[in-house]
């Protein structure tokens, strides 16, 4: 693999209206980045699991790859021309999307789709064995809503260490676009475990919200002084977090969140809190992984 492969957007593409808005969503944020751009498509029957891989007729393989590559050209041209001068190459697999969107995230700095609907949706269907968000090796994009180009960048934080890979992305995605960054707590009553556990045991006489701040504050710490450029605002609410990362994301660029960690964003990739993000959030939505197994 080599260094300028892995400083690539990577825009998955099918043919549909959603994956053409991110197609070009993917272009701007790789002329933000001066990076290439990748549009990739995968024209193959889904493995049997990921221990077997079916091997469809080579007369239909043919016929698929010829509307997988005649995707790829029209593709190609529609973003050269509302982005002239981006670095643009096609791809095209003839896997099943599930693993050919997995393997090429070994390859991408970030990975951009659609929003949930129709095919897309089934690969954030909340399985561990389909969800890509789950699963990829690289922040996941989810292009949906309406991408609002004077609001801020919102980044979920739970308090815990591993939401620090959120954190990193949300400054940097906030510094590109010369955007204020909104830190967001969120903590509900049923939320005890995961606000007082892993050494967040709250000072005495420290009140529930005030421990949301101390938290809030050493997660944050020495970003600011990594990226001077960002304003940011911090929020520490009294709400349930996927109540709050919904309404705060009306009027917002990007959506960042973690794929782990505590708190209310515990299981967020398989659970009902990323399924409501992905599928009902206002704006696009990245998906962080806090760690890579």
């Amino acid at each position: 693999m080599s260094a300028t492969a892995n400083h690539r957007i990577v825009v998955a593409v099918d043919g549909s209206g959603t994956a053409a808005t991110a197609a070009l969503w993917a272009a701007t944020e790789a002329v933000r980045r001066d990076v290439p751009l990748l549009v990739f498509t995968a024209y193959g029957i889904e493995d049997t699991g990921f221990g077997g891989k079916v091997y469809p007729p080579s007369e239909w393989l043919a016929v698929k790859q010829a509307e997988a590559d005649g995707l790829l050209r029209r593709t190609r041209a529609t973003v050269q021309a509302a982005v002239p001068g981006l670095e643009i190459a096609t791809e095209a697999s003839d896997r099943g999307a599930v693993p050919a969107l997995l393997e090429i995230s070994h390859r991408a700095h970030l990975l951009v789709t659609g929003e949930p609907a129709g095919a897309i949706a089934g690969l954030f269907s909340g399985s561990p064995d389909v969800d890509l968000a789950a699963k990829a090796h690289c922040p996941v994009v989810v292009v949906r809503g309406a991408e609002n180009v004077d609001g801020p960048v919102v980044v979920g934080c739970d308090g815990s260490p591993l939401s620090e890979a959120a954190i990193a992305w949300g400054f940097e995605e906030a510094s590109i676009r010369n955007a204020p960054l909104i830190a967001l707590y969120v903590w509900h009553d049923g939320d005890s475990a995961g606000l007082f556990s892993d050494g967040n045991v709250a000072f005495q006489g420290e009140t529930v919200r005030e421990s949301g701040h101390r938290l809030l504050a050493e997660r944050l710490a020495g970003w600011p002084e990594k990226y001077p450029d960002v304003r940011v605002e911090r929020r520490v609410d009294h709400d349930k977090p996927r109540h709050r990362l919904l309404s705060t994301s009306h009027g917002a660029q990007l959506l960042v969140v973690g794929s782990r960690g505590r708190g209310g964003v515990t299981g967020l990739v398989l659970g009902s809190t990323s399924q409501a993000l992905l599928h009902h959030a206002a704006c696009p939505v990245m998906v962080v992984r806090a760690e890579i197994a």
